[in-house]
């Protein structure tokens, strides 16, 4: 695993779409229209352009697999932050969705661990390299990232059967949000 270039964030990008395409929690937040794919990108741009800021950006040694990690005590306000959101509140979310995404994520945050997190916001593989080891080598080289930061990694998920896999890595679910389908609040300290 290494950090991600901003030469590679189209590579990121490609993976991050193709993984999430049908996940319940990123179409829950995604305008869903005849743009909807375009949108997931735009959401994916925004993802690694934030974590690039305020986190880390890994990618695979072999290019097939990418974790977006964000410490939320680094975020900023910044003029490019503003700029960003912006953007995905036009280009990915629509201006109608944007109070219900905000608050998924107020509610989210309300129930995150006080402790100094190192949040996976998102890890994918390619779909045809999925099943591999690729996750299963860069999800164990983000908790050990995290725990040497000496910070709580954690993650939601909205995918029944990645439940075993994170419980598998050592994360526990502590606690369960309804939004029209369950959001799995795991953590592993």
């Amino acid at each position: 695993m290494r950090k991600a270039t901003a030469d590679e964030k189209e590579l990121v990008v490609t993976i991050l779409v193709q993984s999430f395409d049908d996940n319940k929690s990123v179409n829950y937040t995604i305008k869903q229209d005849t743009r909807r794919r375009q949108r997931i990108r735009k959401l994916m741009e925004y993802s690694f352009e934030i974590c690039s800021m305020f986190g880390n950006v890994f990618i695979s040694d072999d290019n097939k697999g990418c974790a977006l990690v964000v410490m939320p005590d680094k975020k900023r306000t910044t003029f490019k932050s503003i700029w960003l959101d912006v953007r995905l509140v036009f280009g990915a979310i629509g201006i109608v969705s944007a109070r219900k995404a905000m608050s998924r994520e107020t509610a989210i945050k309300k129930i995150h661990p006080n402790d100094a997190l190192y949040y996976l916001w998102f890890i994918g593989v390619q779909p045809s390299e999925q099943g591999k080891g690729i996750g299963s080598r860069l999800l164990t080289e983000v908790i050990q990232e995290g725990k040497s930061k000496r910070r709580t990694v954690c993650l939601e998920t909205s995918t029944l059967k990645n439940i075993r896999w994170y419980e598998k890595h050592g994360f526990k679910t502590y606690r369960e949000l309804d939004f029209g389908y369950t959001l799995y609040c795991m953590k592993i300290s």
